[in-house]
């Protein structure tokens, strides 16, 4: 987890240094694009798969709504700071927690809709509406929380049917698809150095998930939870040397409240799990 935490921070840092020069609909879809190579370990498992028009149908449907969220992540990424990025995606658990409720049918008990409460408390610091003007940024990166939870509630939906190497595969093909049309809208050529240090946001991007599987393999999500805090600790710092962003207060705050809502969320299920595997009769 401290890898994928240092593997993520990297790819918001490159995306934060390349800017705005391209169009945040190009730069998700050339990251996307070149990212596929990312895929060939992938491929025996994508021919094994069964490819009914119900499944294609919702891999496609998640491959909109991911893209979606990636453009208005990169969007945002050029203008808000890099910690307020950070602490705001942190929202996106707490939405899943919600969508599981309102859609998979799964029981918000008091407890969790308080933590779902407290985190909304976070968001609302770090935004401060009224105490200042908020910007495009910060209203795409609650976009961005949104379509993501939803993406994530997707796969949820689809881990117990199809194989995970499937559901990561069709996710970055159907998104690479998805973006095409948009990015070729908007398009202007890249520079070598542009693609270049977007090839590294894919390869940073790639190499976070894949060290956080293993960091779930490796230990339950109580453990591996709280250390996605750090992130929020480098973004500031590295915002604040290297991008000469100010280090925000209510920020910090915000993002510490927001986690904080998070883990106790996480907690909670580990133990309704644990208290479920017990309730089970020995064979």
């Amino acid at each position: 987890m401290l890898a994928t935490g240092i593997c993520f921070v990297a790819v918001t840092a490159l995306v934060k240094y390349l800017g705005d020069d391209m169009p945040a609909a190009q730069s998700a879809f050339l990251r996307y694009l070149l990212g596929l190579v990312f895929l060939l370990p992938m491929l025996p498992a994508l021919r094994a798969a069964s490819y009914t028009p119900r499944a294609l149908g919702f891999y496609g449907l998640r491959g909109g709504v991911h893209a979606l969220g990636v453009i208005l992540w990169f969007y945002a990424m050029t203008r808000i700071p890099l910690a307020e990025v950070t602490a705001m995606n942190y929202l996106s658990p707490v939405y899943v927690t919600l969508g599981a409720a309102l859609v998979l049918g799964e029981r918000l008990a008091a407890r969790r809709l308080l933590a779902v409460l407290a985190a909304f408390v976070g968001a609302l610091i770090i935004l401060r509406p009224g105490l200042r003007e908020l910007s495009t940024g910060h209203l795409a990166m609650l976009g961005t929380a949104i379509l993501f939870a939803a993406s994530y509630l997707m796969a949820k939906r689809m881990s117990g049917q199809v194989n995970a190497a499937v559901v990561v595969g069709m996710l970055s093909i159907t998104v690479t698809i998805c973006l095409a049309p948009v990015a070729f809208a908007v398009w202007v050529p890249p520079t070598a150095t542009q693609l270049f240090w977007l090839f590294w946001v894919a390869a940073f991007a790639t190499a976070g998930h894949y060290t956080m599987t293993l960091a779930f393999a490796a230990a339950p999500i109580t453990v591996t939870q709280p250390v996605t805090f750090l992130q929020l600790v480098w973004a500031v710092l590295l915002g604040a040397l290297v991008f000469g962003e100010g280090m925000d207060g209510f920020v910090i705050l915000g993002g510490t409240v927001i986690m904080g809502s998070v883990l106790f969320i996480t907690w909670r299920e580990a133990m309704l799990r644990k208290e479920a595997r017990r309730a089970i009769p020995a064979p």
